[in-house]
């Protein structure tokens, strides 16, 4: 039990960290779109983000993939690039129910690069209790802390669009602009070049 918890607060660490803060990022421009309302749908999202997440966390662990881990660095900014321009191209579109299937598959897929950023860990730590239990206690932890990042969005974009009176329109345009701005700037600074 104690190697769940350790894991958790591992987890907590990774997601809510400001000076690797690419994971609060990609939550802030993947639920920016959303309210309230859409909680069931949010909820989904970063449920699906995090089976994607823990599936490379477990198959990595496991020896099945290996991945060098500056390309998983710019990987993972690529997603967040590529959300951010998505929420550019469509912040004056509603997302309709047809194209939703589209938004969770690509929401997996992106969790399975976002694990790979930390898969270096299990490969290393597995002296204490098994991988499996590790990787679930993160994983749970991830969940949470992503759940705190959907929290604080929702409540920001709420203030920001009734009491500052922002259109939903212009507060998604400025924050994803702001976002993909600052990725582009890390992308070019990853070691990959």
């Amino acid at each position: 039990m104690s190697d769940i918890w350790l894991n958790m607060q591992l987890a907590f660490k990774h997601v809510l960290d400001l000076n690797a803060y690419d994971h609060i990022l990609f939550f802030i421009l993947l639920i920016l779109m959303y309210d309230a309302s859409h909680w069931k749908r949010i909820f989904l999202l970063v449920t699906i983000f995090t089976l994607g997440h823990t599936t490379s966390l477990f198959l990595a662990a496991y020896g099945v993939i290996s991945v060098n881990k500056n390309l998983a660095e710019f990987l993972i900014l690529l997603t967040i690039f590529a959300t951010g321009v998505f929420n550019i191209i469509t912040s004056n579109k509603s997302l309709k129910n047809s194209k939703i299937n589209i938004l969770y598959g690509v929401t997996l897929f992106f969790g399975l690069i976002h694990g790979l950023g930390f898969y270096n860990y299990f490969k290393i730590n597995s002296g204490f209790g098994s991988k499996a239990l590790q990787i679930l206690g993160f994983s749970f932890g991830v969940e949470i802390a992503q759940l705190i990042i959907v929290i604080v969005v929702l409540v920001l974009s709420f203030i920001v669009q009734t009491v500052f009176r922002f259109s939903k329109k212009d507060w998604i345009l400025a924050i994803s602009s702001i976002v993909t701005g600052m990725v582009i700037q890390m992308m070019i600074q990853t070691k990959i070049w």
